[in-house]
């Protein structure tokens, strides 16, 4: 275990001799300790200093362990527990544990047994300190607007959280990799506002949207005369964001001549002008970002060996959305209030966050935006329920559904479908409000299939009348 000297520990016993004895075998072990013979001077103790492990007795006259704990963790909600006890009070030493004690341990004991233990002890402390000084740098993060916030407190999110903290204040060049929608510019936002160039401009193109000579003209400007239509000298974004950042989305889609050009930028930071000879410099921190393989690009000819690994050296992975879904109810929180269309915000039923939540969304955040902002308009009473959200969200594969194989035609996917809302009407009698719950859907949802498959014609032949 290291940096021993830096790991504090408070230990409580009303038995004076072996709380000295402890003491002072764990100082032997470069442990910082101190020792307390009762639960309130333990308290006092906690309130005037900074404590990583209590280690406390359970039975003590005044106060038990399980009470001291209680109050030990109020003053400090990330202090480590561990309850000393002896044979016959397992059961409530465990009990304690369901209030936040770590660990027990069985008296008496050697040093060697309890070692093991306060080494595990130390890393869950320094995971918890770690996640609370997370939570604050998130929070402490700048935002152009607080709608353009980065949302989420899924391990995937934190390591993209622990990487914009490390990266933003240098003039590092950074490519953001993930799905289309993940949130790659959101990104690079973060890391533009959080860095010594936030005061300066940050500047976005995206190389999807141009073609190859509009992009470099844009990029770098150019000269009066230089094309057909040039009829005077222009900037380019390069010579904009002097000072700031330049976010190149959608990279993988430059042409090699322009990879090649931009390549010299980022080596040296010279670049001309579209028909000019003067060599310009600039002053601009580099954030890209692709939805692409960028390894299977350089290796099929379609992106440069040597541009791939200068963008690759700092990268930010971003996960999809089904990768997080554990974010998902946060993110839709968030949208209600950054994007709230009426004068009252709107609440989500929980069958309905179930459907978010459940849903793989290949659109990613986008998509649930999106999503989010239709079931505001369509909701009623400020309160958003399946009826909502699109039928895509609602429909769950069935089991017939499941056992197609992929060579099967969208026919047959078509008449499993019908077969199985069909079989499920026949087996609730056509009770639509039975029949939804069962196939996982709305009513609306229902009501939809019915007419796309003109079961109210089957159902009428079957004698099957099909009720509310």
């Amino acid at each position: 275990m290291a940096n021993r000297t830096h790991n504090r520990i408070l230990i409580v016993d009303d038995e004076v001799e072996l709380m000295h004895a402890l003491c002072d075998s764990l100082k032997d072990q470069q442990f910082q300790v101190q020792g307390a013979n009762s639960p309130i001077e333990a308290l006092q103790f906690l309130r005037e200093g900074e404590f990583d492990i209590l280690l406390s007795d359970l039975m003590m006259p005044g106060m038990d362990g399980i009470q001291l704990l209680r109050h030990a963790i109020e003053i400090d909600p990330n202090l480590v527990g561990i309850i000393m006890t002896g044979q016959g009070t397992i059961s409530t030493a465990v009990e304690a544990m369901k209030i936040g004690a770590f660990d027990y341990i069985l008296k008496p004991f050697k040093l060697q047994a309890i070692l093991p233990v306060l080494a595990r002890a130390v890393d869950v402390r320094a995971l918890k300190l770690e996640n609370v000084r997370l939570r604050e740098y998130v929070e402490e993060l700048t935002f152009k607007h607080p709608r353009y916030r980065l949302v989420g407190n899924s391990r995937a999110m934190q390591k993209v959280m622990q990487m914009i903290e490390k990266v933003a204040p240098t003039d590092a060049t950074v490519l953001v990799r993930g799905p289309s929608g993940a949130g790659k510019e959101l990104v690079a936002h973060a890391l533009h506002h959080n860095s010594l160039r936030k005061d300066r401009p940050m500047v976005t193109i995206n190389c999807a949207a141009l073609q190859e000579t509009l992009l470099e003209s844009e990029l770098f400007g150019h000269e009066k005369g230089s094309f057909t239509g040039a009829a005077g000298a222009k900037r380019g974004l390069f010579e904009v964001a002097e000072g700031g950042t330049l976010f190149i989305d959608e990279i993988a889609e430059m042409s090699p001549s322009m990879q090649a050009k931009f390549l010299r930028v980022l080596e040296n930071g010279d670049y001309r002008r579209v028909g000019g000879t003067q060599e310009i410099h600039a002053d601009v921190r580099i954030i890209a970002a692709t939805n692409k393989p960028l390894e299977e690009e350089q290796k099929g000819g379609r992106f440069r060996e040597d541009l791939f690994y200068r963008l690759n050296v700092i990268t930010v992975p971003l996960p999809s959305l089904k990768d997080r879904r554990e974010d998902i109810p946060m993110l839709v929180e968030h949208f209600l209030t950054t994007r709230q269309l009426g004068k009252v915000r709107c609440q989500v039923a929980p069958e309905a966050m179930e459907a978010i939540v459940n849903y793989d969304w290949p659109g990613n955040i986008r998509e649930l935006a999106n999503v989010v902002e239709r079931a505001q308009i369509l909701a009623e009473n400020n309160r958003i329920t399946c009826d909502d959200l699109p039928d895509n969200l609602l429909v769950a594969p069935s089991k017939e559904i499941e056992r197609i194989s992929p060579g099967d035609s969208p026919v047959v996917l078509r008449d499993v479908e019908r077969l199985h809302v069909t079989k499920v009407l026949q087996q609730m009698k056509g009770n639509k409000v039975h029949a939804a719950r069962t196939l996982g859907i709305s009513r609306r949802a229902l009501y939809r299939l019915i007419a796309k498959y003109r079961l109210d014609e089957v159902l009428h032949e079957k004698e099957i009348k099909i009720g509310s």
